[in-house]
């Protein structure tokens, strides 16, 4: 069996570095300059379920991601670590999009690809936390999509077993290919890329797909086909003081009680 799967993968700021991210105060916008980039940590999982996938059945991995043209260092990674193909959506008609329009020209970029059998994603990226664009993506696309799924098992070459995570449990659901998964970081342990991966990225070329290339209407991507735009970004700042009181463990606590005790929080 020859699968053709592909995984979505955002560039996202590196959550290491959340605390000097900074907000500017005319244009109401976050500052991101000076923050380094990653592959956003959940699309890395999609990542090795999609590698793991071909390994057992054979088949094609492609990477699609929508950014700058800065994003193109993730595929770069997607592609040390063994995908086959890369595409990169980048259009500056793209910009401002809300998850709606980011949905609109990854599932038309899939399009264009033409066959697909599975398409994966991150459940959620680290600087939306949405959990959107996957469903969104199966939905424009026609496809059945589970989130939150933590285990893959093949019933048939076309049928799947996912367990999807609940709050107080799991669910197992049988769904037929084509489908669109969203997984969390459960499902697997991502690989690290190998010299050998490395080396064999620099020989492959990463396609670049703008708004015409993709044929997406003006009205359903950027800021104009976002039904949803933020209205105002603000820093919270504290006006609290805060005490560091060091020492031993069991000291520091006996005098952190008393602290507490002095200023009637206690």
């Amino acid at each position: 069996m020859s699968l053709d799967i592909v995984v979505c993968i955002k560039q996202v700021p590196d959550p290491e570095y959340f605390s000097k991210i900074t907000i500017d105060p005319v244009k109401q916008t976050i500052r991101r300059e000076g923050i380094p980039t990653i592959i956003n940590p959940l699309d890395k999982h999609a990542l090795e379920e999609g590698l793991k996938i071909k390994e057992k059945f054979s088949g094609k991995v492609t990477a699609v991601s929508m950014g700058p043209p800065s994003a193109r260092e993730v595929l770069e990674e997607a592609l040390a670590l063994g995908i086959d193909d890369a595409v990169l959506l980048c259009d500056r008609a793209f910009a401002g999009a809300d998850t709606l329009a980011t949905a609109y020209p990854l599932a038309s970029g899939i399009k264009k690809l033409g066959n697909f059998d599975l398409i994966l994603c991150g459940n959620e990226t680290v600087d939306g936390a949405t959990g959107q664009v996957g469903p969104q993506i199966a939905e424009l696309l026609g496809i059945p999509h589970v989130t939150f799924v933590n285990e893959i098992e093949w019933a048939n070459e076309r049928d799947l077993i996912v367990k999807s995570t609940l709050e107080r449990g799991y669910m197992k659901l049988q769904v037929t290919l084509p489908v669109l998964l969203s997984v969390v970081k459960e499902i697997n342990e991502p690989r690290l890329p190998t010299v050998l991966g490395i080396m064999g990225a620099t020989e492959k070329e990463i396609k670049f797909f703008n708004a015409k290339d993709i044929d997406v209407p003006e009205g359903t991507i950027g800021l104009a086909g976002s039904p949803t735009r933020v209205a105002d970004v603000f820093e919270h700042k504290s006006k609290r003081k805060g005490e560091i009181i060091e020492g031993l463990p069991e000291d520091a606590v006996k005098r952190a009680v008393k602290r507490l005790r002095e200023l009637k929080a206690i």
